[in-house]
């Protein structure tokens, strides 16, 4: 070797003109790619480049056992998701779901909000910074006292709406759980339409100052929502009147069925004609 290096093995180990010791590959060890590390020069800054064997450094990574592990899935459920009917009456299905905003001093808090999917009214909607499991069933235990409570409840695989206290509290008072299917919001598209008018309308429209503020102005937006502003799919009546009408309004009977005899010719016997017609 000449002056500055010495031969070690296949590669040869010398000193490069920036004073930086490094291994520098063979003619062997190009071709099969065993050199790990080395200098290239300096940056800008003056910081020294370096070339990177990325097959060597995995390898190395992976012999040192320090790659992390890989995050097992969550398992759910596995029942078969049957399609809920569309709601006929009142109290049939409730839908509930979460919205997320912040406050003007960038504190974030979220909403819960819960609507009937039959006459569509907010039946509540509860800003705070935290609401867990927990305070899910103290909202929807009020809810129970004031109205009773549903046969079914509409939402999607959120942690909360998962726990065991909202699964407990639905088996103390029979009401089914039914749990869209995952990353398929258009399931629960009842809550997710009055989402969108809630963020237009409201949360969009106002700067609340502190949590006080916001539930001031969101319960005021709720009792517009359900008394004044009018549902083009609930033939242009607010939630409140549209429920009234249906609390009023009889059982109809059942449409009576009338057969229908032939005429012949000739015969006096006439057609009996139903009333529906």
């Amino acid at each position: 070797m000449g002056a500055g290096g010495t031969s070690e093995g296949n590669g040869t180990k010398r000193r490069c003109g920036l004073g930086c010791g490094s291994w520098q590959p063979s003619a062997r060890d190009s071709a099969i790619g065993d050199c790990t590390f080395s200098c290239d020069g300096k940056t800008e800054d003056g910081t020294l480049r370096w070339r990177v064997n990325h097959k060597r450094v995995y390898r190395l990574y992976r012999e040192e056992g320090l790659a992390m592990q890989r995050r097992r899935r969550k398992r759910f459920r596995a029942e078969a998701r049957v399609p809920l009917a569309l709601p006929t009456r009142a109290n049939e299905v409730w839908t509930m779901d979460y919205t997320h905003d912040e406050l003007a001093g960038g504190r974030k808090f979220r909403t819960l909000n819960l609507m009937d999917g039959y006459t569509r009214e907010a039946l509540r909607i509860e800003p705070d910074t935290s609401l867990p499991g927990l305070r899910v069933v103290r909202v929807l235990e009020g809810l129970r006292e004031r109205r009773g409570t549903p046969a079914a409840i509409q939402v999607d695989n959120g942690t909360e709406f998962t726990s065991r206290v909202v699964d407990q509290w639905a088996y103390q008072n029979q009401v089914a759980l039914h749990f869209i299917e995952r990353g398929k919001p258009t399931q629960n598209a009842f809550i997710e339409s009055f989402n969108g008018k809630f963020r237009d309308e409201c949360l969009n429209q106002n700067w609340f100052v502190d949590l006080r503020h916001a539930r001031e102005v969101i319960e005021a937006w709720r009792v517009d929502y359900n008394t004044v502003r009018p549902h083009s799919s609930l033939r242009y009546l607010t939630p409140e009147e549209f429920a009234a009408r249906v609390a009023a309004r009889p059982a109809s009977p059942p449409t009576p069925v009338v057969s229908i005899a032939p005429t012949w010719e000739g015969s006096d016997v006439q057609e009996p004609r139903s009333a529906n017609l």
